[in-house]
């Protein structure tokens, strides 16, 4: 199938994530909800699978990820976990799940890692969060941090507009990103902001940085995988790139399959017992 050197390695650790980076070899992440695309992810060597709660928009057809529940996420991770075993999983914590306390977000990030199997977790967040993914990273639990435009907060900013446009708010997440990796982050993602932004932050922290809209400079890249597969059509935002059209493919399959029931043509007597 052509698999890299890099897609041999029997299993994807946070470590190998660091000798990525400081190799210069570029990671490659995908978010998956289910064993089946999870497994398939595994066959073409994904690196990293992101249980995101993007779930929420592309399973649950909520409008915004905060509806999900850390219950939502654990079933979510525990599906992907059986269905693949060489890239590194992680697990999203859901909206309030650790903003309320450090010490309520150590539990729930110690359930994600207990009840799942995944090997680490994601919050979004700065210096607001720092406290807690130390508490985190202290008892051995790898976290993963996200900055930039971070869907939890979407009524707080108002819109999905890109962040870190102006020189005040590129400079706190700048700040930020040094603040994750003090906190023990293993990697953080940097969503929707400037590409030169995106830049300077990996060329100054040690950690990878894992973009989506965020330009080539970062050290691995993550999208959606409805969006990236071309499952879902109706959210086009310019760092989407679509590598297949599958809501067609599938619509045309789905009608063919109509079509041969209702003319009794399916099935035929060759796919009966």
């Amino acid at each position: 199938m052509g698999y890299t050197t890099e897609s041999k390695i029997k299993h994807i650790t946070t470590l190998r994530l660091q000798e990525m980076k400081d190799t210069g070899r570029k990671i490659v992440a995908l978010t998956a909800y289910d064993a089946l695309v999870a497994n398939i992810f595994d066959q073409c060597g994904v690196d990293v699978i992101l249980v995101g709660d993007s779930v929420g928009n592309v399973v649950q057809g909520h409008e915004t990820t905060i509806p999900v529940t850390l219950e939502d996420i654990i079933y979510h991770t525990k599906a992907v976990v059986k269905g693949a075993s060489r890239p590194l999983i992680v697990a999203d914590m859901p909206f309030m799940t650790y903003q309320v306390s450090p010490n309520e977000a150590f539990r729930n990030a110690g359930r994600l890692l207990k009840e799942t199997g995944c090997a680490a977790v994601k919050l979004e967040g700065g210096s607001n969060v720092t406290e807690a993914i130390s508490k985190m990273t202290e008892a051995g639990i790898p976290v993963m941090g996200h900055l930039g435009l971070v869907p939890q907060s979407i009524h707080k900013f108002g819109s999905y507009r890109a962040r870190g446009t102006d020189e005040a708010e590129a400079e706190k997440i700048y700040k930020d990103a040094v603040a994750l990796e003090r906190a023990g982050c293993f990697a953080v993602v940097l969503e929707k902001i400037p590409a030169e932004l995106a830049k300077k932050i990996s060329d100054d922290i040690k950690i990878p940085t894992i973009g989506i809209g965020a330009g080539p400079h970062c050290d691995g890249q993550i999208l959606v995988y409805t969006d990236m597969l071309g499952l879902t059509i109706d959210f086009s935002p310019r760092f989407v790139r679509r590598y297949a059209n599958l809501l067609n493919i599938v619509k045309d399959a789905v009608m063919q399959y109509g079509k041969d029931v209702r003319e009794s043509s399916f099935p035929t007597m060759e796919e009966s017992y």
